[in-house]
């Protein structure tokens, strides 16, 4: 009974994620996407910031654009990646270029979406990486990379 009186140690806590985009519009965007299952504990608009935010709050995954000011989506994942802060990054953008999408792996980010398929891909991207598996949207899944 004693389990009873604690019902909020048997709710399971959503994973923690920090959101980074230059356009305030996109991030109100992730957000919504997001926010059903996750628990958005930030948010920065340019790429030094995003690693600020990201060493303070320890989020269990982030979701970053690639063209920010100061430090580039990319980057910044690698540099979290490398200092121990968050393992579990996921590349939001536009780019559907191979090149982009291989310096993301190259440095070990494991979750690259396309903007055009965050509707119907972002979520499990999310869940996929946070849980230690890599996922590549649909739209880039014909690329090669070693």
């Amino acid at each position: 009974m004693a389990s009873d009186l604690n019902l909020e140690s048997d709710v399971p806590r959503r994973p923690r994620v920090v959101l980074a985009d230059d356009h305030p519009g996109m991030l109100e965007e992730i957000r919504l996407l997001l926010e059903d299952e996750f628990e958005v504990v930030g948010s920065a608009s340019e790429g030094q910031a995003l690693l600020s935010l990201v060493a303070q709050l320890r989020p269990d995954a982030v979701v970053s654009d690639i063209h920010m000011p100061l430090v580039d989506g990319i980057e910044a994942g690698r540099r979290m990646l490398q200092e121990g802060l968050c393992s579990a990054v996921v590349i939001l953008t536009v780019y559907n270029e191979p090149q982009l999408v291989g310096s993301a792996l190259a440095c070990g980010i494991r979750g690259y979406v396309l903007k055009e398929d965050a509707g119907e891909e972002l979520a499990l991207a999310v869940k996929t990486v946070a849980g230690g598996g890599a996922y590549l949207s649909s739209g880039i899944r014909g690329i090669r990379h070693s």
